[in-house]
């Protein structure tokens, strides 16, 4: 049956256009229920035996609305809810209030043993309704469901009476229509309950059960409206909230600030105002007298959240106080006051609030439940309101409701947020599963995979189809020659780390008789098995890249293509994707071609074993001769780098040796890279280069390239202060410049200050981003860092898929006659791929590091070890230390927890006192003794410093019991000693300052202790009397 729809739409350019679409209604569509012999069913998906709840007293199938999914999606994804029918109305609502739920629906559509089946009503004779006159799109939606359901339990009727249908719904009017039509309905939360199934009634959205609903302690945020016009017109400015992650009072946002980009800090509880780490925000710039100059601190618990915020409150006073007097006081051309070392004062931060919320992108955060808010009995099973903490500390903690607050404790568990109104203090949320015991490394690596967003799931069949029917027999065949250049004769090697089996890349060297050398970069050619759109490669797209952690790899690619077939491994015949360069003497580029080809490697080698075939003067055979040719070739073209302005910068990087059978850390240490690092890492960058080039001239509107954004002078300020002192500056105005002044910074009594400054450097840097050609102006091509014009990944395709786009564009541009689709020529879909890898390989970066992490505290787990180690980060209540030995940074306090009071001290209550304040003048901290004018202070603590430090495991106590719910890494200081700061070991042993507290400690706790107490006992009596 054919029908028509017929409505008015406007053009953008002004002109009003009627659209007319076919509507076709049909009676062939199935019921997909086992037993229904009405439907000519090919496949099944609802099963003869449905759901059984009490609620009910028969079996049914369940039909959701809309707003079902949209609010208790976690709930539709748990194993106890089957065989529900999807209507084609509901989906498509779904889909238009949100895509992210939408994709949810679709996964658990797309499972099989969930028995979720898509049931087209839109398009059914007995189930398609017209809108009524003046009825709303939102009510036409509800009766179309209440039709469908009536329809279903009129047609279970004639072939399986014992069976009903059931429309789930927390609409209360929708209800009463459908008990008035004679439909069985309930609520979502009703259902639940009659399942009796504590897990899944933690499940439920319950943000109305529990927010408080007393006063408002936040500001009320503006209406999408206002803040839009708002944007517009300049007043609030918009962009994506990232919090300390020392801090969780203190967020910023990057964007533009009077035309010039910038960093706007959000500080303090009522400024962020409900934003949570992540939201795109909207913000209003406070008054100028308010903007900081220092450093937040570093907040440790909810006791000193309070002083931090009376800390921020006085400062802010202060500094209007202040402004009002500079605008008596000042000079017309008042110079910016110099400290005391005679270099100018930081530039004032600007601060904002937050007005509005622009989008939210709230999570599933992993974490555990705080012990001290659960005071029910133990065995207890009524739901009660407890607090969740986030493995993150950027995320604040979390109100839910649950029945199983004590089976939860020490366990780590997931939580989604709900809602955050401005009544509750912090956000509501709601159960959602359990991953395991606390302190299990198989259930630590599943919470850093979840927390970073890394896809861990297997391969499904679908994936794993597209695979070639030969499995690991696969080799190269005749017909694979077809296009190709064969060379297999040639003296191919790969060099890679110890271990490595997804082998992208190889590389040959030939002398030609002009006296110049034939170069070949080979890499996998992973595009002939991974074909545009199918399903493999959409599940490429989606994980984006390998991760990498420290006993695990999470593949990109299944590992029949990323660890065999196309791994080009030695003595076997491989597909690839060539870069051809005739070198002269000098290194320079004489011509570059590229072509698909057929290599057989002829060694495997590690970084180490080519390093040592080119220091053993033994070794002659072919291989080694061309590793040595290669060698000298990369010397040559690092160096026109260096010349051009590409900077060396350094990272603490470690390798874990791990025990063969548990995969526990047994030792640690820093990487060595040795000169074949830099072999292989010239000729991929010579390669990507060449690469960029060549798609960008075939492709200009949607080439995939890659760039590296200058720095803002803002993000050098503190790092040229701390060099000053040392006779240094550091010029960053050009990446050629600041490489001049990295390479001129060496202090002689000091070898390790050169790497620690480039470390620093590497801090002050902009991430790189993948970015479409046709979405940037070719100015902000330019890779600073590389100092090169133009740049993109090519040559790791079986671990990125950024370099799997680049394969296909390259391949479009040396075939004339390849035919291609819209996935390499389409700049918004180009635009929107670029998003999602960077956003993926953020993720994987932090994944790694967080695994580095977690194998730090196992290696360190019961050990006690003293190192040297140098200030690298200050900040207002504490600094940062690094030990390059292990490559791992610590927190050192500069407060002591003593007590404020007599009484404060009797009530056991203890607030953070500072031994060191924070300088603004000269970024360091300092001992708190009143100074005369030009004197120094006794105690200071520098970026740069050398300190020696005691590093163990501290089993962070939120949440309470034993063995602590967050672990980390704890930093002691040793030298120098500071009284209230320092720990004694054996560092310090024989430091006299440290053994003169150390007597002095020791007689208190022998004598003054009682005597205190008993003063103590009789001042209460006193008191009573």
């Amino acid at each position: 049956m054919l029908r028509q729809k017929a409505f008015m739409k406007k053009t953008k350019s002004g002109k009003v256009l009627k659209v007319v679409k076919e509507h076709y209604l049909r009676d062939d569509i199935w019921c997909s229920i086992e037993t229904c012999k009405v439907c000519e069913h090919t496949e099944s998906v609802l099963s003869t035996v449905p759901s059984i709840n009490k609620a009910f007293s028969l079996p049914h199938y369940i039909i959701p609305d809309t707003n079902i999914f949209i609010n208790q999606i976690d709930v539709m994804e748990h194993a106890l809810i089957t065989n529900v029918i999807v209507l084609q109305t509901v989906l498509e609502e779904v889909k238009h209030l949100s895509l992210p739920i939408y994709n949810r629906v679709r996964d658990i559509i797309a499972n099989k043993e969930k028995r979720f089946y898509v049931f087209s009503n839109e398009h059914h004779r007995g189930t398609f309704i017209e809108k009524l006159k003046d009825e709303s799109p939102n009510d036409r939606n509800d009766r179309a469901i209440r039709v469908a359901t009536k329809w279903y339990g009129n047609h279970i009727k004639d072939f399986n009476p014992r069976v009903s249908v059931v429309m789930m719904t927390d609409d209360v009017g929708n209800r009463d229509k459908a008990t008035a039509d004679g439909l069985q309905s309930i609520s979502v939360k009703w259902y639940i309950e009659a399942l009796g199934n504590a897990e899944i009634l933690d499940m439920m959205s319950s943000a109305k059960d529990l927010d408080d609903g007393q006063k408002s302690i936040y500001d009320e945020h503006l209406s999408p409206a206002h803040v839009s016009n708002g944007i517009k017109s300049g007043k609030y400015l918009q962009g994506k909230l990232g919090i300390s992650s020392h801090n969780y009072l203190e967020g910023s946002i990057y964007t533009k600030i009077n035309g010039e980009e910038g960093t706007i800090l959000i500080v303090g509880r009522s400024n962020l105002n409900r934003a949570v780490d992540g939201d795109i925000i909207a913000v209003e710039l406070l008054p100028k007298s308010e903007w900081r100059t220092t450093p937040t601190g570093v907040v440790v618990d909810e006791d000193e959240e309070q002083a931090e915020e009376e800390s921020l409150k006085a400062e802010q006073e202060a500094a209007a106080s202040a402004a009002k007097e500079d605008a008596v006081m000042a000079e017309p051309e008042a110079e910016k006051p110099a400290s005391a070392e005679g270099h100018k004062l930081d530039t004032p931060q600007p601060c904002g609030k937050v007005v509005g919320i622009i989008r939210r992108n709230w999570r599933q955060y992993c974490g555990f439940i705080d012990r001290k808010s659960v005071h029910t009995p133990a065995g207890s099973s009524a739901p009660v309101n407890v607090l969740f903490y986030a493995m993150e500390s950027k995320i604040p903690k979390i109100k839910i409701r649950t029945r199983q607050a004590h089976t939860l404790l020490g366990k780590r568990i997931i939580v989604a947020i709900d809602s955050w109104p401005r009544t509750s203090r912090y956000p509501i949320g709601h159960f959602i599963r359990a991953l395991g015991e606390a302190g299990d490394k198989s259930t630590e690596t599943e919470v850093l995979l979840l927390e970073h967003d890394v896809p861990f799931h297997e391969f499904s069949k679908q994936v794993l189809s597209f695979l070639p029917v030969e499995g690991e027999n696969w080799v190269v065949k005749p017909e694979h020659f077809a296009g190709r250049e064969d060379f297999r004769s040639l003296n191919v090697c790969s060099i890679d780390p110890p271990g490595c089996t997804d082998i992208d890349d190889a590389l040959h060297v030939v002398p030609l008789p002009n006296g110049n050398y034939q170069v070949g970069v080979h890499i996998a050619d992973v595009t002939h098995f991974v074909k545009p759109g199918n399903v493999m490669d959409q599940e490429a797209a989606s994980r984006g890249t390998t991760v990498y952690l420290v006993d695990k790899r999470i593949d990109m690619l299944p590992s029949l293509l990323g660890t065999n077939l196309c791994s080009l491994r030695s003595n076997v015949e491989r597909l690839a994707f060539s870069c051809i360069w005739e070198l002269n003497d000098a290194a320079e580029i004489v011509s570059v071609r590229f072509t698909k080809s057929v290599i057989a490697s002829k060694a495997s080698l590690t970084y180490e074993e080519a390093q040592n075939r080119i220091d053993d003067a033994n070794m002659q055979d072919d291989v080694t001769a061309g590793i040595r040719i290669l060698n000298m070739l990369a010397k040559k073209l690092k160096q026109r780098r260096l010349d051009m302005g590409a900077l060396t910068l350094a990272s603490p990087e470690v390798r874990f040796s791990l025990e063969r059978d548990t995969q526990d850390p047994v030792d640690v240490e820093m990487k060595e890279l040795k000169e074949t690092n830099a072999l292989v890492e010239e000729f991929m960058l010579l390669a990507n280069i060449s690469v960029g080039r060549k798609i960008y001239e075939k492709f200009p509107d949607s080439a995939m390239l890659r760039c590296h954004p200058q720095p803002p002078s803002a993000n050098f300020e503190k790092l040229e202060k701390a060099v000053a002192r040392f006779g240094i500056e550091i010029d960053h105005s050009t990446s050629k410049t600041l490489s001049d002044s990295l390479d001129n910074a060496v202090l002689p009594d000091e070898p390790y200050f050169n790497k620690l400054l480039r470390i620093m450097t590497t801090r002050c840097m902009m991430q790189a981003l993948y970015f479409c050609s046709g979405a940037q102006i070719e100015q902000e091509f330019r890779h600073y860092g590389l100092a090169t014009d133009i740049y993109t990944h090519f040559t790791s395709p079986i671990r990125r898929y950024s370099d799997v786009m680049v394969h296909r564009q390259l391949h479009a541009a040396i075939d004339s006659s390849l035919s291609y689709g819209d996935e390499i020529t389409d700049k918004e879909k180009m635009n929107d791929l670029c998003g999602n890898l960077n956003h993926r390989n953020r993720m994987a970066q932090q994944a790694a590091r967080s695994s580095v992490e977690l194998f730090t505290h196992l290696f360190f787990k019961n050990k006690t070890e003293e190192e040297e180690g140098y200030v690298i980060r200050i900040l207002k209540n504490a600094f940062i230390v690094l030990v390059p030995k292990y490559g791992i940074e610590g927190i050192v306090y500069a407060s002591a927890k003593v007590p404020k009071t007599d009484s404060t001290a009797e009530a056991g209550s203890a607030a953070p006192q500072p031994i060191l304040v924070y300088n603004p003048e000269t970024d360091c901290l300092q001992s708190t003794e009143t100074l005369a004018e030009g004197e120094t202070p006794k105690t200071q603590v520098q970026l740069f410093q050398k300190v020696m430090v005691q590093i163990s495991i501290d089993d962070d106590l939120k949440g309470g019991g034993e063995g602590g719910m967050r672990q980390k890494l704890k930093m002691e200081l040793l030298k120098p000693w500071i009284e209230g700061i320092s720990v004694h070991g054996t560092a310090n042993k024989d430091d006299p300052e440290a053994h003169a507290v150390t007597s002095t400690k020791s007689n208190n706790k022998r004598e003054d202790a009682p005597v205190k107490a008993q003063d103590k006992k009789r001042a209460s009596k006193r008191t009573k009397a």
